[in-house]
């Protein structure tokens, strides 16, 4: 049997993440020549091109990007056989972990989160990335650590586990007219409404509420991100309904008002989702254990600040 030089799956999965041969060198503490030396190798072996010159960027061929996924699949098997039994030692972990949220979420986890890594994990490093077309592949091949938000169908394959439920209220501005006199139903209808959806939707749950009520609200502006919406609403008279919790950090630090919802306005349930072959890494329970924790943490936070609240 010939034998087989294992460093060269390693290289290519590398090569086939970055799709560069700098990034990959990067990724594997090689020289730029050293791993352009090694990509020769690897199209002899595998009678393939695998990247291929695309104007001033390299891209992979048909074969190459249907070997992708298997390759790293079993370039992480072999670094599961190799890693040492026993209790994980999150002092010793050193890993990137990737998590996919909306940017709300993302801005009530990310400080508190990397807090947490920096004193259990110092070593570990938190990369968060938009939401898009959420996919199963990108959490089978590992591209993902973690979807969070709203989880969508994204069949029988993936693990799924809520972390809290959240209701939505709406948003004003400080001194706006809406919080001198009577609020209603009626009276937030009054304002120009903001959107916030990625595929610019103009209508959502609350217009089936209040169609329920006999009121009509009008929608002037659809923004896809709660970030950029919430620093319109601080600068005008429009109205936005968002998440509580998920928005809580970015309202308190644009001195935003609250306002109560309707009660049979739908809560949303925020899940962590992941896939089955991560069930056994140490690395990746104790970063599922964190971020709920972290949950957890932010949801006390919420409720003593709810308490001392005049």
């Amino acid at each position: 049997m010939q034998p087989i030089d294992l460093n060269l799956l390693t290289a290519l999965d590398a090569l086939l993440q970055e799709g560069s041969v700098t990034g990959a060198a990067r990724r594997m503490n090689l020289s730029a020549p050293a791993m352009s030396r090694t990509l020769a190798r690897i199209r002899e072996a595998v009678g393939d091109p695998i990247l291929v010159r695309a104007g001033r960027k390299l891209v992979p061929t048909p074969h190459a990007l249907a070997l992708r996924g298997r390759v790293h699949e079993v370039v992480e098997q072999a670094a599961g056989l190799l890693r040492p039994g026993g209790e994980l030692e999150p002092a010793t972990l050193d890993r990137v972990f990737t998590l996919r949220s909306g940017d709300g979420l993302a801005g009530m986890l990310a400080e508190s989160l990397t807090r947490l890594f920096q004193q259990e994990a110092p070593r570990v490093v938190t990369r968060f990335v938009p939401e898009g077309d959420e996919d199963v592949g990108a959490l089978r091949d590992g591209q993902v650590d973690l979807d969070l938000g709203v989880i969508g169908a994204m069949g029988p394959e993936v693990r799924v586990q809520t972390l809290f439920h959240d209701r939505y209220v709406a948003v004003v501005r400080r001194g706006h007219p809406i919080l001198r006199g009577r609020y209603s139903f009626e009276r937030l209808a009054d304002h120009p409404h903001i959107s916030i959806s990625r595929r610019g939707k103009l209508r959502g749950p609350l217009d089936e509420v209040l169609s329920n009520m006999g009121i009509t609200r009008t929608v002037a502006l659809a923004l896809p991100s709660m970030q950029a919406t919430l620093v319109v609403v601080a600068g005008s008279d429009m109205i936005a309904t968002v998440p509580e919790r998920c928005s809580e950090r970015a309202r308190e630090a644009l001195g935003l008002k609250t306002l109560p919802m309707p009660s049979t306005l739908p809560t949303v349930a925020i899940s962590q989702a992941w896939h089955p072959r991560f069930d056994a890494d140490g690395g990746h329970r104790w970063l599922r254990e964190c971020v709920r924790r972290v949950c957890g943490r932010e949801g006390r936070r919420k409720s003593n600040a709810a308490r001392i609240s005049p």
